[in-house]
């Protein structure tokens, strides 16, 4: 859905089973041009698409988001300024629905906690 909007640039696993993800994102991307012109800003719902793009590679699962809850947008990510973000998943699966917290962050600041519980479809 965000054709050549970010790159995966690298993951892992933890030991407590939650996964660690680092993505660039793509700074001449036709988005960042509308939104907002001279001042480049990730919009939300594309940082939303990240984390469930993520979840389904992760988990091997197609999902449809089901809730979102405590989605809380801390800092502004610029991807001139800083286009490498690490996002954790701390991912629950059972039968029907996958429930995941994320936190984003560049450097040592926190730009997105999240909680969100995804279908499986």
């Amino acid at each position: 859905m965000l054709t050549d909007f970010y790159t995966l640039q690298s993951y892992e696993k933890t030991d407590n089973g939650n996964f660690s993800a680092n993505i660039l994102l793509n700074k001449d991307h036709n988005i960042f041009k509308g939104h907002f012109p001279g001042n480049p800003v990730t919009p939300g719902v594309c940082m939303m698409q990240i984390v469930k793009d993520l979840t389904e590679e992760f988990t091997g699962s197609k999902l449809f988001l089901k809730t979102a809850s405590n989605v809380k947008f801390m800092a502004i990510i610029n991807p001139f300024e800083t286009p490498d973000l690490i996002l954790e998943l701390d991912i629950n699966e059972n039968e029907d629905e996958i429930k995941v917290k994320n936190t984003t962050t560049f450097g040592e600041t926190i730009a997105l906690k999240l909680s969100v519980t995804y279908k499986k479809i």
